[in-house]
């Protein structure tokens, strides 16, 4: 008969043990996710500055090319007009510059 007693006893304590580490990890959960947030802010920061459009230099390169083929032809047969003409172009525009962003 006793040994009865002892193995409710023993599934007793188990259960007890077992709820007792699930409140304490319950516990310690913000103080675990307080030391990954700190590791992660680390790591980031030792990657350098960010981004930042309200006070960012921008180096502006702007080129633009552009040629342009024009050809014209008309004829009249029994009028005797006759014209031709052709047209080419070629543009090119550059534009350098830095610009500064942002409020600050």
């Amino acid at each position: 008969m006793l040994r009865r007693g002892n193995k409710g006893q023993t599934s007793l304590e188990y259960v007890v043990l077992i709820i007792i580490v699930i409140g304490a990890l319950l516990g310690i959960q913000n103080y675990m996710k307080r030391g990954i947030q700190g590791r992660w802010k680390s790591a980031v920061d030792d990657m350098g500055d960010q981004y930042d459009p309200r006070t960012a230099i921008t180096d502006i390169r702007h080129t633009l090319s552009s040629t342009t083929n024009t050809t014209i032809d008309t004829f009249d047969v029994g009028g005797g007009v006759v014209t031709l003409r052709t047209d080419v172009s070629s543009s090119s525009e550059r534009k350098e510059g830095t610009t500064t962003v942002g409020a600050y």
